[in-house]
């Protein structure tokens, strides 16, 4: 796939530019990851028990990461149709929508809906930063700038734990009115965009085969395994956003199970930010002068370890074992798909970065529904912590296999 071609832009547009919308993106992820699973959880508990609701928040975020790989899978295919600009600004609008809607969303199936279409849009705003970053990094390199990203994201999420637990308060333990913020935030970072006078040719719509596209698909698909050090990048991302999956996804609910209150999770949420702004201001330049494995393997080894103990635990240990594991994830999340941009040609970015995206969804697949079976197994929602620890054992064997 060739790269897109810019006909106009502003002359101060680089790299660093694209990586400030990482601070509308982090700050509203930060308001929806603090109450996304608790309310699924209100949802179904509305036909479970606690315990079941649980497990069943896990089954259901395990069918609609299924749906994100799909999505992620054809962004190859949708970026032949749409210019990189078109397709943000679609998408960050589609964002703003819906999570204004979801708020006011009273019918189950209805918040569901509206769910699956912003996971859509997500998905394709998360494929396409990283590769305008790559289209603008010059002599930068990826590393510079996805730390940097990557800090404007913890910058934008740290307040936002609290800020939804605030909102939660004010409309009566109402946990969905604070993706009325997560809204705005898209629509003012869709405004922010526009200012870089970004202009790209339209892309000629042709008539679809399925068959043969699913075919060049498939074959795609094929191409990029066989690609030198591609499956060691896969396995690794896909390590990174397994243990990420289980954190965001079962934190909340067990803080709350816990006896503790919305606003100490908030607070939690937010301190927990803290270890990842301080560690991204330094990281780029530790990856440079030591090695992205190193900091991979730290990461995923103390992460491993932190969690063996949150399975034992419980009370404000419990909480302090939650913020000290920040730090494993904050010295992992610069580096986890390095390996990727490093070792992939750029002119070939575009065409497998799809392909590569599903190793972040592809954990939210299979984590879920592994920590559905340990939730049902050992009777406690702790249970889930085995699977972080195993996971993160695996990873730092996949990092430093020969092959």
């Amino acid at each position: 796939m060739a790269r897109d071609k810019y006909l106009a832009i502003r002359k101060n547009v680089t790299g660093f530019s694209f990586t400030n919308l990482g601070l509308f993106t982090g700050f509203s992820s930060g308001i929806v990851n603090a109450v996304y699973s608790l309310v699924l959880l209100s949802i179904f508990k509305i036909f479970f028990n606690e315990e079941m609701a649980s497990a069943a928040v896990g089954v259901y975020a395990a069918v609609y990461a299924l749906f994100a790989v799909f999505v992620g899978f054809f962004s190859a295919e949708i970026l032949r149709w749409f210019t990189k600009t078109r397709l943000l600004y679609i998408t960050m609008a589609t964002l703003g929508a819906c999570y204004c809607m979801m708020s006011f969303s009273v019918k189950p199936e209805t918040f569901i809906v509206l769910d699956y279409a912003s996971q859509t849009a997500l998905t394709l705003v998360s494929v396409l930063l990283p590769l305008f970053m790559a289209d603008f990094s010059k002599t930068v390199g990826m590393e510079k700038l996805n730390a940097r990203l990557h800090l404007w994201d913890n910058v934008g999420a740290l307040v936002a734990p609290m800020l939804a637990m605030t909102v939660v308060g004010w409309f009566g333990g109402n946990y969905r009115m604070p993706f009325l913020g997560a809204g705005i935030i898209y629509f003012s970072g869709l405004l922010f965009f526009k200012h870089f006078g970004i202009v790209q040719k339209d892309k000629k719509l042709k008539h679809v085969n399925i068959r043969k596209t699913f075919r060049a698909l498939r074959i795609n698909a094929i191409s990029f395994f066989k690609k030198p050090g591609m499956l060691r990048a896969y396995l690794v991302n896909f390590g990174f956003y397994a243990l990420r999956s289980v954190r965001l996804l079962y934190v909340p609910i067990v803080v709350i199970e816990n006896g503790f209150s919305n606003e100490t999770l908030g607070i939690v949420l937010s301190i927990g930010i803290l270890p990842y702004i301080i560690i991204d201001m330094f990281i780029g330049k530790w990856m440079k002068k030591y090695g992205v494995r190193l900091w991979l393997a730290l990461g995923f080894l103390s992460f491993a370890a932190f969690s063996v103990i949150a399975t034992f635990i419980t009370g404000y240990a419990l909480l302090a074992v939650f913020i000290l594991w920040q730090i494993s994830g904050a010295f992992m999340e610069s580096a986890h798909d390095l390996m990727f941009f490093n070792y992939m040609p750029k002119r070939q970015q575009a065409r497998y970065y799809g392909v590569f995206r599903t190793s972040v969804n592809f954990p939210s697949v299979i984590a879920p529904v592994l920590g559905t079976l340990c939730i049902t197994l050992f009777g406690t929602t702790s249970a889930v912590w085995l699977i972080t620890a195993v996971a993160g054992v695996l990873s730092t064997l996949v990092l430093w296999s020969k092959r």
